[in-house]
């Protein structure tokens, strides 16, 4: 696995901060990723049974939620489709490829990058996105301060189940 380094510590615009920190922490994600084995990708190692696919494709559903769902109010469909409707887990089904896994994420980032380039990050989500109740309007920095504290977690996470895996550890 090869280290990618953070951003720079002389980037004090706020908003290219935020963004450059959330593509760091998706980078590093497929990093972690990258290497393992199919049977590794699809292998719990956790009581809690996620997989380190099912995590990809989470966090892709993540990007969906927050950003499309909810701060643009697109509508979009599934909302939860990484979960496994009987048990509310995470899940990948055994017909859905890496790749197919990967492609969503990366598709899913593009769309958010290009709500965020659009938008400042005062602005308040639109009314109609899929936040509870239906008059809460997160502003945008919020959403993605959110979002960044969820990658750094569960790629922390991934960290532990990547050295159970195969020995791997680095950032």
């Amino acid at each position: 696995m090869v280290d990618s380094p953070e951003p720079p510590d002389t980037l004090t615009d706020p908003r290219e901060l935020l963004l450059a920190y959330l593509d760091y922490y998706r980078d590093a994600l497929l990093r972690k990723l990258d290497g393992m084995s199919e049977h590794d990708l699809r292998t719990s190692r956790l009581p809690s049974g996620w997989t380190p696919l099912a995590l990809l494709k989470h966090l892709a559903f993540v990007e969906r939620r927050w950003l499309r769902w909810g701060f643009a109010a697109e509508h979009v469909d599934p909302i939860w489709g990484e979960s496994d409707p009987g048990t509310g887990t995470w899940s990948v089904a055994a017909e859905e490829s890496t790749e197919e896994i990967r492609a969503l994420f990366l598709d899913e980032c593009v769309r958010s990058r290009t709500i965020v380039a659009g938008a400042e990050l005062h602005e308040s989500a639109r009314s109609g996105g899929g936040f509870n109740p239906p008059d809460h309007h997160p502003a945008l920095t919020w959403i993605l301060f959110h979002m960044l504290q969820e990658y750094a977690r569960h790629v922390g996470q991934l960290d532990v189940v990547r050295e159970l895996a195969d020995g791997t550890t680095g950032e």
